[in-house]
């Protein structure tokens, strides 16, 4: 039965008390996905807040591969004829990446209860890193596309994976 929706007053994304970038953007595709399903925004006594946050943190991965290394040596007599049996080596590759998390919340104002919550997380390029509106609009698209209720209806029921 939800109707209006505003943003909480200071996102998770804010810092040091001014609005970044990142919340702008956020604002703008939460704003629209809310809207697509028919909920109008307000800034005053909206039914329903929306607060939103992200992390970044540091990943790595160690990959192992071993291969066989042919023993030299004593052993060149062979004359490539056949060969010792091989010994293994390991190459150790380290692979760091970064992993973005995005939470975005969406709670009842009145009762200060939460009704849904999206969270995505993946690995960030260089290219998000360096302009990262494409993938927020990606990902909230992506996010509310499993928002179960449109303005003014009951909640629908979550449709299985």
């Amino acid at each position: 039965s939800y109707k209006t929706f505003g943003f909480v007053k200071e996102p998770g994304t804010d810092r040091a008390g001014y609005t970044t970038l990142i919340t702008t953007q956020f604002k703008e595709s939460i704003q629209h996905q809310l809207e697509v399903r028919g909920y109008a925004y307000v800034e005053e006594n909206p039914d329903l807040l929306v607060n939103f946050n992200t992390n970044v943190s540091q990943q790595s991965e160690v990959h192992a591969v071993s291969s066989p290394v042919v023993v030299r040596g004593y052993h060149t007599y062979r004359a490539g004829l056949y060969t010792a049996w091989p010994m293994y080596d390991t190459d150790v590759f380290v692979d760091n990446y970064k992993v973005g998390t995005v939470n975005v919340d969406v709670v009842d104002a009145a009762r200060m209860q939460l009704v849904w919550e999206g969270v995505a997380e993946g690995r960030l390029s260089e290219e998000t890193l360096n302009d990262p509106a494409p993938a927020i609009d990606r990902v909230i698209t992506e996010l509310f596309a499993r928002y179960p209720a449109t303005a003014g209806a009951d909640a629908m029921p979550v449709p299985e994976k």
